[in-house]
């Protein structure tokens, strides 16, 4: 079989590889489509790797068909429509034993600690698979993990229909949270600098705001009431969005921090002490965000048309990574099954 391994060096080959035995705890996945996120872009950058072990095939964001299963697994058959929630937890640290398994302090995020989707074959633990409806497209069923990711965020904000909410930051993720805030019921807007992401979600039929060439805080404050938003999305990784991100959240709302800070980032506590704010971090997502994000793929309340950039083949995984890192795509599937 192919897969694409990242070697270093901003480095992607494409190699055959021999799928070995199968375990008796496993299923062998026909790869279709891998989605590529900014999590693989670090990666792929060197930022991982004192954590990847190279050659490294990479590749969570995934969709496929069970193509084998190991002697052990029940509720699976050969041709089953499925994706994966590529998280392996020990059971026994203590975040385990409180019930937060999602964020095991041992965790095995599947794809980065172990070995990923971008493979034609790929042997999972049949407890990390997701079953898919009949009549998902595996296209669009490779975006369930990225929209997992957005309904834990949303879950976890506590938001509620009528709730006024901005999300700071328009990519892929940013994107998702505002497409299901609003399925919860809330009235969003998206705050991008750049116009064509800001094009872009106003095409998905989503609110904008331009924060270089507006008040961003009295436009949140005429908007709300002069109350602040409900709920504060940062999804932008920008230090400046985060110091920010307090001055647009009203009395005793909520800022939830969803882009992963490379380092320290300064930030108003005097506002948070004054208006009583609740700061949340949040991380990957549980079976329930899965669940939900499946439903809705498959209910076509994600523009999966608008937010996949391209596909490209196996052969040209490199160069994707290229194009992701040099801005102007939303999302870049990899065509596993149409292999170099």
């Amino acid at each position: 079989m192919l897969a694409a391994e990242y070697v270093g060096d901003r480095t992607i080959t494409v190699e055959e590889r021999d799928p070995g035995a199968l375990g008796a705890d496993d299923v062998r996945i026909a790869v279709a489509y891998v989605g590529i996120c900014g999590t693989d872009l670090h990666v792929f950058h060197g930022d991982m790797d004192s954590r990847v072990t190279m050659p490294a095939t990479i590749g969570h964001e995934m969709s496929g068909t069970i193509s084998a299963v190991g002697s052990a697994v029940e509720g699976w058959s050969v041709g089953d429509a499925v994706t994966v929630m590529p998280l392996s937890w020990d059971g026994t640290c203590p975040a385990c034993l409180a019930g937060n398994t999602h964020i095991c302090q041992n965790l095995d995020f599947i794809g980065i600690d172990s070995p990923g989707a971008l493979q034609q074959y790929w042997d999972v633990p049949a407890d990390v698979l997701v079953r898919l409806p009949a009549g998902v497209s595996l296209r669009d069923a490779a975006l369930v993990e990225p929209v997992a990711v957005a309904v834990h965020d949303v879950r976890r904000s506590g938001l509620v229909a009528g709730d006024k909410v901005v999300v700071i930051g328009a990519g892929p993720i940013g994107v998702l949270i505002a497409t299901v805030a609003t399925s919860f019921g809330a009235e969003v807007v998206i705050a991008e600098i750049d116009p064509g992401r800001r094009a872009a979600a106003e095409q998905m039929g989503l609110k904008t705001l331009d924060p270089s060439g507006a008040d961003q805080e009295a436009w949140v404050d005429e908007w709300t009431g002069h109350a602040g938003a409900d709920v504060v999305f940062e999804v932008s990784g920008a230090a400046a969005a985060v110091l920010g991100a307090t001055s647009l959240v009203k009395v005793r709302g909520t800022l939830v921090v969803v882009a992963i800070h490379p380092q320290p980032r300064p930030i108003d506590l005097h506002r948070l002490f004054w208006r009583e704010l609740r700061i949340l971090g949040t991380r990957v997502y549980e079976r329930t965000d899965f669940e939900h994000a499946v439903e809705l793929v498959a209910g076509g309340e994600i523009p999966a048309d608008a937010l996949i950039t391209r596909i490209v083949p196996l052969s040209e995984t490199e160069s994707a990574f290229h194009s992701l890192e040099a801005g102007g795509a939303m999302k870049i599937l990899v065509d596993v099954g149409a292999g170099a």
